[in-house]
């Protein structure tokens, strides 16, 4: 007889979890949504459905990419692959070509635009140095404490290492570990050329695994009770129990102030007490023209937003572009979010006229800080057949869908090591 194991949220981390689980154990999936997908999915109804934010994989991704191809998601039809690209209106601009790592970024850094020989020498040596360092540190500091160190330009600061932490990490440099970039850093850069093209989705981001393993899990036979909140999760003598259901393990794949109040866990609530969080702004402008922008993706540098995309090149949106503001210190309001975005795209795009209608979404708790100094859980929690998965619980990477599936992956082996099983 399989053991039944219970994941509570159905977000990346939790699905990425059952999906493991699928096969080895009697899977109760819990979502307090109507739909599964997490902070990663489509929102609204009809025709009136978004991206709950715009979310940028990595080929570096494999958990990602893996789990989709259990599921039946093909990545290569849903994700628009590109090697390296950084285009920034009026700065930065560089691509670098299909050649052997770290050749493509050499090459792509010499021919580069935006930069001049100094600066392009100055972000070489930074990047060298943590190569040669097998992207450790020994010890850890905010990411501009070690651009400081690194004699970084200003020109290389706000145009380069600002707007690449605030999209890896969601987090300002001030603020952000090093430790958690280098090895971010570590797995695209530093590994091969594939490993660091781009990966945009060509299609809503519930397509690319939330809605496919959901219909799987479903044909394996899980349980899954979407519009269904758990209250608590507590540590039995014969098992931990779901509010008043007993499993012989469960999983906790929630953001972790849901997790504190979950379980009943004195210790573990002490450590989530240390998790900041930063907001994300995304705007969506609708034209009754084609956007037509230089690139699917491409910021403005010293724009009002971080990063644009054509969603009408991506993904066949007519008319469509999404505008995205990360970590900002002071969240401007709807109408300055929107403003901004228009006045980016049309430094991107001059034809643009008012858009027939615009929409803003906001998480204003989006992602943990990836601060310097902050300490993590496990997946094993101290309570007997209780674990942890979450893009917060993975040791090294920052929030990321990539961090998320590799928690829930961990998780799910721990959970199925513990009760004797081999997967």
């Amino acid at each position: 007889m399989k053991p039944r194991v219970a994941v509570v949220g159905a977000g990346w981390a939790g699905l990425a979890a059952a999906v493991e689980l699928a096969g080895h154990a009697d899977v109760t999936v819990y979502e307090a949504g109507r739909e599964p997908g997490g902070r990663a999915r489509c929102i609204g109804r009809a025709e009136d459905r978004f991206d709950n934010g715009q979310h940028i994989l990595l080929g570096a991704y494999a958990e990602c990419l893996r789990l989709m191809r259990t599921v039946g998601a093909d990545p290569d039809r849903l994700l628009l692959r590109q090697p390296l690209q950084w285009r920034r209106e009026g700065g930065l601009s560089l691509d670098c070509p299909r050649l052997p790592a770290p050749l493509h970024l050499a090459a792509g850094l010499l021919a580069a635009r935006g930069l001049g020989w100094r600066d392009k020498w100055l972000l070489a040596r930074a990047l060298d140095g943590l190569r040669r360092g097998g992207y450790r540190l020994a010890r850890d500091c905010s990411v501009a404490e070690w651009l400081a160190e690194q004699g970084q330009s200003r020109r290389l600061r706000d145009d380069f290492w600002r707007p690449m932490v605030l999209s890896a990490l969601n987090t300002p440099p001030e603020r952000a570990s090093m430790r958690v970039l280098a090895a971010t850093l570590r797995d695209s850069l530093g590994a091969r050329r594939a490993d660091s093209d781009l990966l945009l989705p060509a299609a809503g981001l519930s397509a690319l695994f939330p809605d496919p393993a959901w219909r799987w899990l479903a044909e394996k036979g899980a349980d899954l009770r979407a519009g269904c909140r758990a209250r608590r999760i507590a540590p039995l003598q014969d098992g931990p129990q779901v509010d008043d259901e007993r499993y012989d393990a469960v999983i906790s794949a929630v953001a972790p102030y849901h997790a504190a109040e979950l379980l009943d866990d004195p210790k573990l609530r002490v450590a989530l007490e240390a998790y900041r969080y930063w907001p994300i702004a995304t705007v969506y402008l609708s034209f009754d023209v084609s956007p037509r922008l230089p690139a699917p993706m491409m910021g403005v540098s010293g724009g009002g937003m971080d990063w644009l995309f054509d969603r009408e090149a991506l993904a066949g949106e007519a008319g469509l572009v999404a505008a995205v503001l990360s970590a900002p210190t002071a969240l401007p309001d709807a109408e300055e979010l929107v403003a901004r975005a228009l006045a980016d795209a049309r430094r991107l795009a001059p034809h643009l006229p008012e858009p027939a209608r615009s929409r803003v979404i906001v998480e204003k708790r989006a992602t943990f800080a990836s601060e310097v100094g902050l300490e993590r859980p496990t997946a094993r929690t101290a309570q007997r057949g209780i674990y942890l998965a979450g893009d917060w619980a993975h040791p090294d990477y920052p929030a990321t869908l990539e961090g998320a599936a590799r928690s829930g992956v961990a998780a799910a082996a721990a959970a199925l090591q513990d009760l004797g099983i081999e997967p």
